[in-house]
């Protein structure tokens, strides 16, 4: 029996919208993570790009759990000496979300050529509007990702 290998023309992709309101920050970056890799494929190779585009509205109304957005610190370096500029994990999700929620996807997908050309098929948007309607996005169900209601 022969190995299947994808082969890049051979890739369909599909485009899938997540609404991140009430959605814990860590459980949905790794599904997202997973559907951006294409390991939710049947055809996954781990040398080729075969995952999807994935667009993620309301990205300034993630949660954090635990405390986490006053306890964990976002980190920054100008490239000189004493350069290094910290900031909580709250204050960066509140003055940037996109960028907030872009780094905790980015940070699990490989640190390469590869990774990079996954990167680029995320679209992050801080309101719940998105201008990639013509592509008829699905709602991408994150069955492990918790909602937490707001009281």
């Amino acid at each position: 029996m022969k190995t299947y290998a994808p082969k890049a023309s051979e890739i369909e992709r599909s485009w899938y919208v997540v609404d991140a309101e009430g959605l814990t920050l860590g459980r949905m970056a790794t599904e997202v993570a997973r559907v951006l890799r294409g390991k939710h494929k049947p055809t996954f190779a781990p040398y080729l790009d075969t995952g999807d585009h994935v667009v993620i509205v309301n990205a300034d109304k993630v949660v954090l759990t635990s405390n986490k957005a006053d306890r964990k610190q976002v980190y920054r370096h100008s490239g000189y000496p004493g350069g290094l500029k910290s900031e909580t994990y709250g204050d960066f999700l509140t003055r940037r979300p996109a960028d907030a929620v872009r780094s905790s996807i980015v940070g699990m997908l490989p640190k390469n050529r590869l990774g990079r050309q996954q990167a680029r098929k995320l679209k992050i948007y801080a309101g719940p509007t998105h201008p990639h309607a013509a592509q008829k996005p699905e709602p991408l169900e994150i069955p492990g990702a918790r909602r937490v209601e707001a009281d």
